[in-house]
């Protein structure tokens, strides 16, 4: 079991930039897949950013060149810096966590049974 807290969402205009931080407990988040995803109403949750236990990350077209996920296993956290918003970023964002050592793919959501509880991010134009 692995607990996970968001932080860092708001509003902010067109063009500007959060910086997300999700921070785990309970369990290490070394040797897991750690994603970000998004949730907009009427729409699918989408993966927006994934990190591998080795470090190697996955963006979704919509975010790729804007967005950068971070992983800090000393301090047993994952990080979203989002730059260049624009409004079709706004939904809720949530941290997930894989299990440890998963084969699994951590571009997939169902690779993930662990979940924080979101954090909202607005962008007005």
């Amino acid at each position: 079991q692995v607990n996970l807290v968001e932080s860092g969402g708001g509003s902010v205009q067109a063009g500007g930039s959060l910086r997300l931080s999700c921070v785990a407990s309970g369990n290490t988040i070394e040797s897991r897949c750690m994603g970000w995803f998004r949730q907009v109403p009427g729409k699918e949750r989408e993966a927006v950013a994934v990190i591998s236990r080795a470090g190697v990350t996955y963006y979704s077209d919509s975010v790729k060149g804007r967005f950068a996920i971070a992983r800090d296993n000393n301090k047993n956290m994952v990080s979203l810096e989002m730059n260049s918003l624009k409004p079709e970023d706004t939904g809720m964002y949530t941290c997930a966590a894989a299990r440890p050592l998963s084969s699994a793919s951590c571009q997939r959501e169902t690779s993930y049974p662990f979940w924080g509880q979101g954090t909202q991010v607005t962008v007005s134009s």
